[in-house]
């Protein structure tokens, strides 16, 4: 049943709103906190992540914004003796060109002063400084960037690459978690703290005094007043926004994700989320691809496709799935449930 009235209320329960939620109930002690969204928590979106956490960006604002995020991340797996499976054997990025000076420039900029101390180049066959990313334990693992420049080094440490990749970045702190567990974690928790769970559609939202919320549930319409809410409504956002009379420029993007049985081993699992910079065209009889190019809806596929493939393997260590992605898409779309 929908309480009359909250303190506070967010609008979607998907990783963001559930981590809202628990931070004002938990960690800011906050009281008469409701989360509602119509669906199972971490169901939409959420449970489409890739899963994967990096450091690595080309400001030193987003750089400290990571890093902090991480810190927490850290701290939920010290909490709960790793429930969230957290690992950390980096991010990998790789390419066949030699040149990498601008990618090398933006790890500085990102990481501004603390630079020097934390991008290693490695231009040798062999580097007693390099640490391979074996284990998945987060706390083992080092800082910075190492960077691989010497095709034997590269082959020895990550043999499923195509053997003509010249230049390796291995970010460090970067890996994977199970974000599900994650969400529960936090949702568990905002509940131990009194926070309640509304399963609901918001229909309307009307500003006067407070916020006058009106929910459509298994008991019909009702309405929720609060003083303050939250939109942490993900893709639909904008429609949240667009009941206050605000228009949110937000734009949903449809991307390319794939899991599926690594049944010959290809990939070793040991291998951290990797990334190939470099355009690629897709491996197409000359057959198929004459047909491509006669479908004019179909022709794009024919030619030179974007880099930035993303691989990795899911299930840790013991499992045989992989999961890739390709965010080749950049078409704006109205999202759907």
């Amino acid at each position: 049943m929908v309480p009359e009235r909250a303190e506070i209320a967010v609008i979607g329960a998907g990783i963001i709103g559930i981590a809202t939620a628990y931070y004002a109930a938990v960690v800011q002690g906050l009281r008469d906190v409701v989360l509602i969204d119509a669906g199972a928590p971490m169901a939409f979106t959420s449970a489409q992540s890739g899963e994967n956490y990096r450091n690595w960006w080309p400001h030193p604002a987003m750089v400290a914004l990571t890093d902090r995020s991480i810190d927490l991340l850290e701290g939920f797996a010290r909490e709960t003796d790793n429930r969230i499976a957290m690992t950390r054997r980096g991010y990998v990025v790789a390419t066949r060109q030699t040149d990498v000076a601008p990618l090398l420039e933006e790890l500085r900029v990102g990481l501004g002063d603390r630079a020097e101390g934390l991008i290693r180049i490695h231009e040798k066959a062999s580097s007693a400084l390099y640490q391979p990313p074996v284990s998945p334990a987060w706390e083992a693992a080092p800082d910075g960037v190492d960077t691989l420049r010497h095709q034997a080094l590269i082959r020895a440490t990550f043999p499923s690459f195509d053997p003509e990749i010249q230049t390796v970045i291995h970010i460090r702190r970067g890996g994977d978690i199970r974000g599900q567990q994650l969400g529960m974690v936090m949702l568990e928790r905002f509940r131990e703290a009194g926070g309640r769970r509304l399963s609901a559609r918001v229909q309307a939202i009307e500003a006067g005094a407070g916020f006058k919320i009106a929910l459509a549930g298994p008991e019909g319409v009702q309405r929720l007043t609060v003083g303050r809410f939250v939109n942490a409504a993900g893709p639909f956002a904008g429609e949240i926004a667009a009941m206050l009379g605000i228009d949110l420029p937000l734009h949903n993007v449809f991307q390319q994700k794939i899991a599926f049985e690594d049944a010959k081993q290809a990939i070793p699992r040991v291998m951290p989320f990797a990334i190939d910079l470099d355009p690629q065209q897709i491996d197409w009889s000359e057959e198929e691809r004459a047909m491509l190019r006669e479908d004019p809806a179909l022709a794009w596929l024919a030619d030179e496709m974007l880099g930035a493939i993303h691989c990795r393997p899911d299930g840790g260590d013991g499992g045989r799935w992989l999961k890739l992605g390709w965010a080749f898409n950049d078409r704006a779309a109205a999202p759907s449930w």
